[in-house]
């Protein structure tokens, strides 16, 4: 014959039977239904903590495009005013370089009004003392005073 198993049912295959039933039915309430109630709790909690791990990066990632939208704004207020601070300071410069001018003009054509007026005094006290010197001249080449 073949190699067949041959099984035999007696008293203490009964015996090992109604042991492992009762076995089962003590530590089911005592072993096995608290370690299936950790085991699924574990898994609520694991679940739970997934959930609340996604909704905190949906959370992070609007309040990152809500930061980015202010620092764009921020960005955009800073270069309109950056903007307006050129422009002013160029007006300012402008202002100020043509008052520069006007002052500068002023002080050339006052400038020139002294030096016209010291020009024309030297030229009549150059005129007078020519005429001195001519009269001294004449008076010591002819040898007497001219009147």
């Amino acid at each position: 014959m073949g190699g067949g198993v041959s099984v035999d049912l007696d008293r203490s295959f009964l015996f090992q039977a109604v042991l492992f039933l009762f076995a089962l039915w003590a530590l089911k309430p005592l072993l096995f239904d608290p370690v299936l109630r950790i085991f699924e709790e574990r898994e609520k909690r694991t679940d739970g903590a997934r959930l609340e791990a996604r909704e905190m990066q949906e959370d992070a990632g609007g309040l990152l495009k809500k930061y980015e939208r202010e620092l764009e704004r921020v960005h955009q207020v800073a270069a309109e005013e950056r903007d307006k601070l050129r422009t002013e300071t160029a007006k300012l410069e402008s202002e100020i370089l043509e008052e520069a001018r006007a002052v500068t003009a002023q002080l050339m054509a006052d400038g020139r009004k002294n030096v016209s007026e010291d020009v024309a005094k030297i030229r009549f006290d150059l005129g007078k003392r020519s005429e001195q010197l001519a009269r001294e001249m004449a008076s010591r080449i002819l040898g007497k005073e001219l009147s």
